[in-house]
């Protein structure tokens, strides 16, 4: 019972801080706002983390792990290539035009944190890694494994393009351009 005590206050502050570090980023998150809103004491969340920087690792591998499955189930949705590639594309189209998105939430961090802080950036791009095999998985089977970096790339432009005009036409270009790649 206790341990489900402690998983279930451990979720409460990752759920809250990834709601607050998405929504409003994660320098502008303060620990005290995560304990009010988390509805747990401080004691509590210095039991569970030993740092803002804790948080922010369990926050980037719970939605690093979100994130590679719904790419994952974009694409296997289909079987050839070709169209796996266009699924994920087609999934970022409808991604960024939801009411709650924000942006990339990798891109988001990265761009917050030092440049030194080589835990946070090391797990960023052990996820953005993970995006780049996806595309590299997917193209094999057509030799054209070579080609999942340049695929990568449209992808992670896309997501920047986004982010800078909040349009989604910088993902449908994208998109468009990966399909001629690929044929």
């Amino acid at each position: 019972m206790r341990n489900e005590r402690k998983n279930a206050v451990r979720q409460a502050i990752v759920d809250t801080a990834s709601r607050l570090f998405y929504k409003q980023g994660y320098g502008n998150t303060g620990i005290n706002q995560i304990i009010e809103e988390s509805g747990v004491v401080k004691s509590s969340l210095y039991t569970s983390f030993r740092s803002k920087e804790d948080i922010l690792m369990a926050y980037l591998e719970s939605s690093g792990a979100a994130t590679d499955e719904a790419l994952k189930s974009a694409a296997y949705k289909f079987t050839d290539p070709k169209e796996r590639v266009l699924g994920v594309f087609d999934y970022l189209v409808e991604l960024v035009q939801e009411k709650e998105y924000y942006g990339c939430n990798f891109l988001n961090i990265i761009s917050e944190i030092p440049k030194e802080d080589e835990r946070v950036k090391a797990q960023i791009k052990r996820q953005k890694n993970g995006v780049r095999r996806l595309f590299s998985e997917i193209l094999e089977p057509v030799d054209k494994a070579d080609m999942a970096d340049e695929i990568y790339t449209l992808f992670e432009g896309a997501l920047i393009g986004n982010k800078v005009h909040n349009e989604v036409w910088p993902v449908t270009s994208a998109r468009k351009i990966a399909e001629k790649l690929i044929s």
